[in-house]
Formats: structure tokens, sequence, C-alpha cells
């Protein structure tokens, strides 16, 4: 199962479904497709759409997903990768009125560049990533928490 994942922005990310599906059409898609619309409006017949999602669905689609395709989210792309799923994130863009701006293109290139994920700025990307995922190994999921706790924790006794 595929699981696609738009968030809860207030802008359409019509562009991806478009392409999902008609990968879907041409053969290239062959799984079951479950799609997190949130506030995206579309309609099909070969995809179950979900509009919003409560934490335990969200949770396990999550687990239930061979391959996440998501927004370039942080909270999103972040699930997925600490489940060690196969990740595609596509980003926003402000261009097609997806977002506000393109803060998700810088998304997409820092989780890409540390192995975490297969990134892309455009859509029409989307064959050829789903042709790389399948030798695609994600790098295992570091946070970076303990780190950040230090420095906090640096910070306040004072010793920045």
């Amino acid at each position: 199962m595929i699981f696609v994942v738009l968030g809860t922005h207030e802008l359409s990310f019509h562009r991806l479904l478009q392409e999902v599906e008609r990968l879907q059409e041409q053969g290239t898609i062959q799984d079951e497709i479950v799609v997190q619309l949130g506030h995206t409006i579309y309609q099909s017949d070969k995809m179950k759409l979900i509009p919003f999602m409560n934490y335990s669905e969200m949770e396990r689609y999550f687990e239930e997903a061979d391959l996440v395709i998501t927004h370039a989210g942080t909270g999103s792309i972040i699930t997925g990768v600490k489940k060690g799923k196969k990740v595609i994130a596509v980003a926003r863009r402000a261009a097609h009125q997806e977002h506000n701006d393109d803060h998700q293109v810088e998304i997409v290139e820092q989780f890409t560049n540390t192995g975490y994920i297969l990134g892309m700025t455009e859509v029409d990307e989307l064959e050829s990533k789903l042709a790389e995922v399948e030798s695609f190994q994600p790098a295992p999921f570091q946070s970076g928490r303990e780190q950040m706790l230090k420095l906090i924790e640096n910070f306040i006794d004072g010793k920045s």
C-alpha cells in the first residue's frame, strides 16, 4: 500500500494527486493508494481519499504503508523516516499556489542530502523516483534531540 500524505495546509496540492493517478492509470503504480487529503479537493475512483485523520488513523496508515509519498512538511517526513519507511517527498511550490513560499524545497534538499528520503521539487519526477525507490536504502534516523537539549541546558547554565 502507498500512503500519500498532503498535510493540512489550506492550499490545494492536487498536482501531486493528478500525477499519482496518471501513473496508476498507465500501470506504473499497481499498489492500493490511500490519500490523506487535508484541504485538497479531489475526486477519484482509483484511490481511497480521506480528508482528515486522527492521530491513531495516521499512525496506522504510516505503519501499514510499503511506501510513503508526502508533501515536504517536516512532520510528515519525520514520521515516515522514524518508522523506517521509504519516503518520497514532494515540495509544495509557491509558483503553483500550493504554499506561501518555497521553504519546502529547502526541506526536501536537506532530508535528501542526509540520505533519509528521495526528494523532488516537481511532480513530473515521480515516475523516476518510483523506479529509484526499489533500490533506495534510507539512512537510519538519528534525532538531534539530545544535542538540542544539551545546547539549551548549557545556555541556561550560562555555558553558552
